[in-house]
């Protein structure tokens, strides 16, 4: 019992520099397109599009939710905020790479807004349960928002403050989700790409709390 409580507190406590794997130089092999639409998953993306990342707990439903929204033109999924360059997915997993797993969203600002893409991540997750998401525990599996720009920033710390007070009438939890600059996106390797369209039947740990996110134009009409 000493030990399996030894190793979650390890997984759920962001590790130090010096803790952390060493990970390497060199970027992991994945995809060159996406699975489902056939975009480029790396680019390069047309011009006019916009860039959201996002960490709803495990990335391959968190993924899907996107890639079927309207004016998502793509998706990935990978590691972020963390320490470890280049990590595998199995060096994520005990949690001593200090990276979340999240979604890239390649989007149309045009079909779908920022503030939309806000209101599904608040929504179709639980952001208030710290380093898990339900029976996934520890800091890859955190909520959060990686931010480019300081529209996205000041966007995501105002979805925040509102969806705070819904959930804090409806009797729910404080939010936990970290909001920060983006930093490093690695992608992760080619199998965890679009997973759920070549396993249909996969797991999906998504899980939100019932709680409507109102958006601006609706909250102020």
């Amino acid at each position: 019992m000493f030990f399996l409580g030894d190793l979650m507190n390890k997984k759920t406590k962001m590790p130090t520099e010096a803790e952390a794997l060493p990970g390497r130089e060199r970027p992991l092999y994945t995809a060159a397109k996406h699975f489902v639409s056939g975009h480029p998953l790396k680019g390069p993306y047309p011009d006019g599009l916009e860039t959201a990342m996002f960490g709803m707990g495990c990335y391959w439903g968190a993924e899907r939710l996107f890639w079927q929204t309207d004016g998502v033109w793509v998706t990935a999924v990978g590691f972020a905020g963390g320490i470890t360059p280049n990590p595998t997915y199995t060096e994520t997993c005990t949690g001593l790479t200090g990276h979340a797993e999240v979604v890239l969203v390649v989007f149309d600002p045009e079909v779908v807004s920022y503030d939309a893409l806000l209101k599904l991540f608040w929504e179709e997750h639980d952001p208030t349960q710290g380093m898990r998401q339900g029976n996934d525990v520890g800091t890859t599996y955190r909520s959060a928002i990686y931010t480019f720009g300081d529209a996205q920033a000041a966007a995501a710390r105002a979805s925040r403050d509102g969806y705070q007070a819904a959930l804090t009438r409806a009797g729910g939890g404080r939010i936990t989700t970290e909001i920060a600059p983006a930093p490093t996106f690695y992608f992760a390797e080619e199998e965890h790409q679009q997973y759920l369209a070549k396993n249909p039947n996969g797991y999906c740990g998504l899980r939100g709390t019932g709680v409507t996110c109102a958006l601006p134009a609706a909250a102020s009409a």
